[in-house]
């Protein structure tokens, strides 16, 4: 019972702390559109500093798919002032570490290192974004790094293969169907002057959010973006207009087959909110998006939540039974289950057991003391994550990035300790409908 204890503990301290998250937290706008977020946490001598370019994947179009994040490698291959590797060499040989992700809303950069070092990240930072060298020999060895990327995760991967056709079977006219990493015959048709373009368009300050986290003093850490970034131009930055998804007429189904799959696997993905979709709808209650997230939990949140108590330890149906969903995001997303079925069981069989534990919340709702054990882990999850100056500064960058407002990190718990029984009854009578659902069976060959 001790960990019960513990999580309901998270909760209160969470709540009561809540309001005192603002004063450390401050947000700045440069004359040029860059946006300026500083968070100070003087725990320990060292800061992160993030870089956010609202530009990733659901910006892109078909013939130019991958380019966001084939950028991102070119992005650490150099300028005239920091030519090839000099970056790098600078970050390692003062004790820091950085890296780069793209995602389908967002492409970031970051350092995290001595604190006394975020003038270093502004100026090297700023320069790049104004910058960058391409170079031809450069931009060939990336791409064949790209192709080997893709080849590793999803093209020899019958896993990876099978979670790709399954969103881009359920998004229809969504950018979300495309790949992150964009589509083979996209990445070995691009050529240079794409990203080129791409950097040109997307890569200016009005187009930027600047997160600093850490031992720092906000106002000095204006001073100094003032100086570095101050100086760059505002750039004409695209719109990137909302895709109203076609509303499906039926269930989608696709049934792949791979000599490289050991196991069969389902994948079952529902079209819903997110909270960057609410902000762009007068039809969607922002509360759904909390009471998925609850249900995603309520369903998949550990070893007594519903799916590994009935299907795989209940049943035995399952060896593996998983939810993925991400409320921050730009566009409606995705609230997606993966299994891998049991000897003996079909995914036929598997599917309709899913299908039955889902629509249980209707038939049989959360208890009181369910919803208490799923919200305290929720919480306690938050809790732990925001003990990270990463995680924080991922957390902020990741709302602004979206179009959001950065301080809804601090009413997340409020919002989720808020969600009810009835409220995830609503959800999966409203959401999860086989006329939202898309369905992706993987059978390895040696079992037909």
């Amino acid at each position: 019972m001790w960990p019960h204890a513990i999580l309901s503990i998270f909760t209160t301290i969470a709540l009561i702390a809540l309001p005192l998250a603002s004063p450390l937290s401050q947000e700045f706008q440069l004359s040029n559109g860059l946006k300026l977020i500083v968070q100070e946490d003087h725990r320990a001598p060292v800061a992160v500093v993030q870089i956010w370019y609202k530009v990733g994947s659901a910006h892109e179009h078909r013939g130019v798919t991958g380019v966001s994040h084939a950028l991102e490698h070119m992005m650490f291959k150099g300028t005239k002032a920091y030519p090839d590797g000099l970056f790098s060499q600078i970050v390692a040989e003062k004790g820091g570490r950085e890296n780069a992700f793209t995602s389908s809303d967002y492409t970031a950069y970051y350092q995290q290192w001595s604190s006394e070092n975020v003038g270093l990240s502004f100026e090297l930072e700023a320069d790049r974004m104004n910058n960058l060298v391409f170079k031809e020999e450069e931009f060939l060895k990336e791409i064949n790094v790209v192709l080997e990327e893709r080849r590793l995760r999803t093209d020899d991967n019958p896993q990876g293969l099978a979670r790709e056709a399954n969103r881009a079977l359920a998004f229809q006219e969504s950018p979300y169907r495309h790949p992150v990493i964009g589509w083979e015959s996209d990445i070995k048709g691009m050529r240079l002057d794409d990203l080129e373009k791409w950097y040109q368009q997307w890569y200016a300050p009005n187009n930027a959010t600047v997160v600093v986290v850490g031992d720092v003093s906000s106002k000095s850490v204006h001073k100094l973006a003032q100086q570095h970034f101050g100086g760059l131009a505002r750039e004409r930055v695209p719109v990137l207009r909302s895709a109203n998804e076609r509303i499906s007429q039926g269930t989608k189904r696709l049934s792949m087959t791979s000599e490289k799959a050991r196991v069969p696997m389902l994948l079952m993905s529902y079209k819903v909110p997110s909270l960057g979709s609410v902000r762009m709808s007068d039809e969607i209650d922002e509360a759904d998006v909390y009471a998925l997230d609850v249900l995603a939990e309520v369903l998949d949140g550990d070893a007594s939540a519903r799916f590994a108590k009935h299907l795989i330890r209940g049943e035995s149906l399952a060896t593996y039974a998983s939810i993925g969903y991400s409320p921050v995001s730009l566009l409606d997303t995705l609230f997606s289950i993966s299994a891998v079925p049991a000897e003996g069981v079909t995914l036929d069989q598997l599917e309709v057991a899913i299908t039955s534990e889902l629509l249980e919340i209707i038939q049989s709702p959360p208890t009181q003391m369910e919803m208490q054990r799923v919200k305290s882990q929720v919480v306690a999850s938050r809790v732990y994550a925001m003990d990270s100056m990463e995680n924080q500064a991922t957390i902020i960058g990741q709302l602004e990035s979206v179009g959001l407002d950065w301080r809804l990190k601090d009413e997340y718990i409020e919002n989720i300790t808020e969600i009810t029984a009835s409220d995830l009854v609503a959800v999966v009578k409203k959401y999860i409908r086989p006329d939202a659902l898309a369905t992706t069976q993987l059978l390895p060959e040696s079992l037909l």
